[in-house]
């Protein structure tokens, strides 16, 4: 669905979702938005095969840092100040006298989970625009949206520098390896093995460097900055294109509309609540 819509129209959904997100610590809020955003992932075609690292690694980011709000209760004070004890887990040993315990609170339980659900949901949407954005129309889109053209054209070539870099790594790596580099191998302790590394980082580091100056003289020779630039493809809003923006804008009004009347602060279903006796 994402790759029907303009880049531009997408990127200004993108940034209404974001900051909309940010407003709300409600689980029953952002679970709405996780729908939206789950629609999106679910129909943007991209497979797990193409995006798996990204997930991985978002995914284990995410939980990584509920469990430890969870366990420590770190940032929840800020958004409440009572806290209902589940249960109390004691270490079998002791430190110095000190008996190590944790205790299980209904507040931080909730608030891990609404920690989780509220950055997942930002994580999908970003995780789809490099794998869901033409390359050429990054520059373009940028520029559209009314940046000067040096700082749309330095975005164009920030976006496109990660997946080049990463193609020449590979590609270092791959001849390295017909040459007998064995990487798995690697052993010796940190300096050594940033050492053994060098068939790989200085290549890659000297392509770079190379290809950056290739750009910049073609750029020179161009006279990059001295008018206005002209793009060589042209990009039209359609209906779905405004349907898309101002669906973005609805949810960004309504998020700071339900914030200014007290809305989407930090809840903890009353049942559980009255289950605990609180």
């Amino acid at each position: 669905m994402i790759q029907s819509f303009d880049p531009s129209a997408w990127i200004i959904f993108y940034t209404c979702f974001i900051v909309a997100t940010i407003f709300f610590w409600d689980i029953r809020y952002l679970s709405f938005l996780l729908i939206i955003a789950l629609v999106v992932v679910f129909t943007s075609k991209v497979t797990w095969g193409e995006s798996r690292r990204a997930w991985l690694f978002i995914g284990g980011f995410v939980v990584f840092f509920a469990v430890l709000t969870f366990l420590t209760g770190r940032g929840g004070m800020e958004v409440y100040e009572e806290e209902h004890v589940i249960t109390t887990l004691r270490a079998p040993f002791t430190l110095f006298g000190w008996r190590p315990a944790l205790d299980i609170t209904l507040e931080r339980a909730m608030f891990g989970l609404s920690q989780m659900v509220r950055v997942f949901s930002m994580a999908s949407v970003t995780i789809l625009i490099p794998y869901t954005l033409n390359p050429a129309h990054y520059g373009i889109s940028f520029r559209r949206l009314g940046l000067p053209d040096k700082i749309a054209y330095a975005m164009d070539l920030t976006m496109r520098f990660i997946p080049t870099f990463g193609r020449d790594f590979q590609l270092t790596m791959d001849a390295q390896r017909a040459r007998g580099y064995e990487i798995e191998k690697l052993s010796g302790g940190l300096f050594s093995q940033v050492r053994k590394l060098a068939p790989l980082i200085v290549p890659v580091t000297i392509h770079a460097i190379a290809g950056s100056e290739d750009i910049i003289d073609a750029m020179d020779l161009r006279g990059f900055g001295i008018g206005p630039r002209t793009w060589l493809t042209e990009l039209k809003f359609k209906r779905r294109d405004y349907a898309l923006t101002v669906f973005g804008g609805v949810i960004l009004f309504g998020s700071v509309l339900a914030s200014l009347f007290g809305y989407g602060k930090f809840w903890v279903p009353p049942a559980l609540l009255n289950a605990l006796g609180g």
